[in-house]
């Protein structure tokens, strides 16, 4: 604790030393416009990756401690789980302080004794939201800024130089696609293909992963991320599988969803990225990228499907005695058609006017009049889950907007293969969406290394739980299931084979 409580002193001291900096910098100088581009750096003669990223930290000190801070926010996600342990484990004491007060008949006030909620539990538990600690870190980001510039060029960056409308869309489209007459449509839809294995878990399982990802090219990535997260909860993991199942599950999914929405040129974010300035259609991602994707996906379905065909006898066991977990509220069964068709439309309004933020928020605001109308049809609407979602990604690109001074040296020094894997490791690192546009910013790249670095920006995609922007709706659903959260090391061994057998796919078909 004393150690918290010194680094909680350390941060403290360092952000009041940048306002006092920043006061000072103000004086003499206006907001400098941050990050500069790449032109900038004048160093075009440079032909080492090293020279170059050595000679733009020392032109520009802030890159190296944007970048230091990005990734101590990663470091910090990856021990995540951890924290929520000792917040677990503080709760459970307190618990049992409380218990002895009562027990020794402790005077209450109004209901509460003097600590009923335990502080410190609290904050331990909010340092181990995966979805807030991007969040965390962007107060530190801040104070990194006013030190080495002002506050006014940190406004400038978040007003300016960062756009928000990909975390509204994916908030809009995480509540759109988890309402009840969409689940149930998607549900029913499936439930045709499920009944060819007699609905029974590994039907379900293998039909939930082989076609719910590749609605995300249809209806987004973090749209299918929602429905196939959803009902694997239900169909799946309320059979409790067994830890290394229940990882590889996950794992699974993530790859699949971000490798499955590459059949269009409009739904997945590292493709929307670039598409346009690259002239990729419909037909080049069908022909190019979307057909591998499907064969890798049934691949990696088939091999744990057959890895873990012991597992599956005993869940099947197991799910004669059990409910599905998506427990519908006491409201009536039956959706009316009219009812689910409204929620298409609002879902296709959204997916349509996905670039135009004013629209699909109007349209957001319409659904929300027509969800309290229909109320007995719905399930509670819970926000919690895509607002938390819509925040992490909101903190992941503030990072991310800072990291194109090293990112783009490193992507235009590597030939085709390198390129792809490295791509797929950067994508660990960095949301694969901002490793392609990143991409788009090279100059001259030929067609082959285009390919490359998509198809590796998409592979990567199911490492970590930032490499692609549907992964912290999947998380936030199916978190619940993990004791203590998902594992970030447990995400990436589980991913692993997937991921490598995807890009054995794109790199060899």
């Amino acid at each position: 604790m004393l150690k918290i409580r010194v680094f909680s002193v350390c941060i403290l001291m360092f952000l009041s030393i940048s306002v006092l900096n920043g006061n000072e910098l103000s004086q003499s100088s206006l907001s400098e416009t941050i990050p500069k581009s790449l032109d900038s750096y004048d160093d075009s003669q440079f032909t080492d990756v090293y020279q170059i990223l050595a000679n733009r930290i020392s032109k520009e000190p802030f890159n190296l401690a944007a970048s230091i801070i990005f990734l101590m926010a990663i470091l910090h996600s990856f021990t995540a789980n951890k924290f929520m342990a000792i917040s677990h484990k503080l709760e459970k004491k307190h618990q049992a302080r409380l218990a002895k007060q009562e027990a020794a008949g402790k005077p209450q006030y109004s209901g509460y004794t003097f600590d009923e909620v335990d502080f410190k539990a609290h904050i331990f538990h909010f340092l181990g939201e995966v979805e807030a600690i991007f969040g965390i870190w962007v107060v530190i980001l801040a104070g990194a800024f006013v030190y080495y510039f002002n506050w006014d060029t940190f406004l400038n960056y978040i007003g300016e130089k960062v756009s928000f409308n990909e975390p509204m869309f994916v908030v809009i489209i995480m509540t759109l696609a988890s309402a009840r007459p969409i689940v149930r449509l998607s549900e029913r839809i499936l439930e045709v293909l499920a009944n060819l294995g007699r609905k029974s878990p590994a039907a379900w399982w293998f039909t939930i992963l082989s076609v719910g990802p590749l609605l995300g090219s249809v209806i987004t990535e973090p749209g299918a991320m929602t429905i196939s997260a959803l009902l694997l909860a239900k169909q799946f993991y309320d059979l409790k599988p067994r830890k290394k199942f229940a990882y590889a599950t996950i794992g699974l999914l993530f790859v699949n969803v971000s490798v499955g929405g590459t059949l269009s040129h409009f739904a997945a974010p590292p493709v929307l990225m670039v598409a346009g300035k690259w002239g990729w259609g419909l037909t080049f991602m069908l022909t190019h990228i979307g057909w591998k994707a499907v064969i890798g996906i049934l691949i990696n379905n088939l091999l744990y499907l057959l890895l873990f065909a012991k597992e599956f006898s005993r869940l099947e066991k197991k799910a004669e005695n059990i409910q599905a977990i998506i427990h519908w509220d006491e409201r009536r069964e039956v959706v009316p058609i009219w009812v689910t068709f409204f929620h298409v439309f609002f879902m296709a309004w959204t997916v349509i006017n996905a670039h135009h933020t004013v629209l699909f928020i109007g349209g957001f605001l319409f659904y929300l009049g027509f969800f309290q109308a229909t109320l007995h049809h719905q399930n509670r609407n819970n926000l919690r889950g895509p607002v938390m979602v819509g925040f992490f990604l909101s903190a992941l690109v503030i990072h991310g907007g800072l990291q194109g001074w090293w990112l783009a040296p490193v992507l235009n020094s590597l030939t085709e293969l390198p390129l792809m894997i490295g791509a797929s490791i950067l994508t660990s690192f960095n949301d694969n969406a901002a490793i392609t546009y990143l991409s788009s910013l090279v100059p001259n790249l030929s067609d082959s290394l285009k390919y490359s670095v998509m198809v590796g920006a998409v592979t990567g995609g199911g490492l970590t739980v930032i490499a692609n922007a549907p992964n912290p709706a999947g998380q936030s659903i199916l978190g619940e299931f993990f004791e203590n959260g998902v594992s970030p090391l447990g995400l990436f061994g589980a991913a692993i084979i997937p991921t490598i057998i995807v890009g054995c796919c794109f790199m060899l078909l």
